[in-house]
């Protein structure tokens, strides 16, 4: 690490949070009377001109700084759980098998099926002990259309279930060894909630795909990507790429241009079936796609590619940036004003016990944040490095300035010196 770097480093681990060296403020509003936890809603803006994960972020009663704790709507719960099959067999000429779950609420469940080609109805029941007594739960369809390019789909949806043991009775095609296995992702908290900051119809058409570019501000999270199509046609199923890069060269103090991160991107299906074949009812529709995961300092283009192959392109009413919401909650005081500050990339993320042992109350007040504007108090923060490391070209003149005094001493010796006898 260069001595800069590391002087910077050095200067923000020191570096205390003061309303004068904030750019930024957003005066809070709808504070309730009474005091008590309340919570404002975060929006794309405070996280475009804020530092990365909002570290320099403070909120302030007046002029005394508040503790406060960051919610995301929906939390990670951990990698899928995938789950063997119990009593797997026949059950009056059908596959029939069953399940023991895990602890917990779960919704969809993932079939693992092979083969191709299918349509087959599968009925589900729970039950609290292994053989007891069985509630029904409900019958799904799951088909495999890739003859007709209408894509596969092998998931129950639910409803929301936790039940220790499931059964399972299937009618169709499918033979019991077509069935290996299943996997459930366990449900969040609360019901995922996301904020659309960005949105576009006008694609455009690069040979049989059609593509739509957005520019996010440096920093601002995108959790997934919502389609929503025309009407028309009611089934299709496209595979979409989704890609991230830094929208320009970063550089470090020193102007030194370093080397750009590589482009962040991911893959998904596009899939909406409404049809009814050989009996059986199909309604199923897949229309977001999780984002690839940036971590750029500059602003970044995304690029939505949705490959149409050789059928006609799809008409796109809208194509949405999502971030999933994102809360800040503290206790307010009753009768105080609130500001929030942001812009001083000399802070770390702060430290609060107000964050650890926060509980959250369902009756929580929902405040609201002023426009940005300018702090009228800024002040640019002190240069704390040594003087020298402020002044970096005074080294090299000094240094400079000695290598030419020792070689004039050096020249001048020489001169000065008799030569030496033969």
């Amino acid at each position: 690490m260069k001595p800069v770097a590391a002087a910077i480093l050095l200067a923000v681990a020191t570096a205390s949070p003061e309303i004068r060296y904030f750019q930024t403020t957003r005066p809070l509003t709808n504070i309730p009377p009474q005091g008590g936890q309340s919570c404002l809603v975060l929006d794309p803006g405070i996280f475009a001109h804020a530092a990365p994960g909002l570290a320099d972020l403070r909120l302030y009663r007046d002029s005394t700084e508040t503790p406060y704790v960051i919610r995301t709507a929906a939390p990670e719960e951990g990698a899928q759980k995938n789950i063997s099959l119990l009593n797997l067999g026949e059950h009056e000429g059908r596959p029939a098998f069953d399940a023991e779950m895990p602890e917990g609420k779960y919704s969809d469940l993932q079939l693992a099926v092979t083969g191709h080609d299918f349509i087959a109805t599968v009925a589900v029941s729970g039950s609290r002990t292994q053989g007891g007594a069985a509630t029904k739960l409900g019958s799904y369809t799951i088909f495999d259309l890739t003859r007709q390019r209408l894509g596969r789909s092998t998931v129950l949806h639910l409803p929301e279930s936790d039940f220790p043991y499931l059964h399972f009775d299937v009618t169709g095609p499918l033979q019991t060894e077509s069935f290996t296995g299943l996997s459930v992702d366990r449900l969040p908290a609360g019901d995922p909630k996301f904020v659309s900051f960005a949105d576009s119809s006008n694609g455009t058409l690069k040979g049989r795909n059609s593509v739509f570019t957005f520019i996010v501000p440096a920093h601002v999270p995108v959790d997934r990507i919502l389609f929503v199509p025309a009407a028309e046609p009611p089934s299709f199923s496209r595979d979409v790429t989704i890609s991230a890069s830094p929208n320009s060269p970063k550089t470090e103090p020193d102007s030194t241009p370093i080397e750009a991160p590589q482009p962040a991107t991911s893959y998904g299906n596009l899939l909406r079936v409404h049809t009814l074949q050989n009996g059986h009812r199909i309604n199923e529709e897949h229309l977001s796609i999780d984002a690839p995961r940036t971590d750029f300092s500059t602003a970044a283009k995304w690029t939505i590619t949705i490959e149409n192959g050789d059928d006609a392109p799809l008409k796109i009413e809208s194509v949405q940036l999502q971030m999933l919401e994102r809360k800040l909650c503290f206790e307010a005081v009753p009768n105080a004003h609130y500001t929030l500050y942001y812009g001083d990339a000399a802070l770390w993320s702060p430290h609060y016990d107000y964050a650890t042992l926060f509980a959250p109350q369902p009756d929580a007040a929902q405040v609201n944040a002023e426009p940005e504007q300018s702090n009228p108090e800024y002040q640019h923060r002190p240069d704390s490095r040594p003087f020298t490391e402020q002044h970096p070209w005074l080294l090299w003149a000094a240094l400079v300035g000695v290598i030419a005094l020792l070689a004039l001493i050096a020249l001048r010796t020489a001169r000065q010196t008799p030569p030496t006898p033969q």
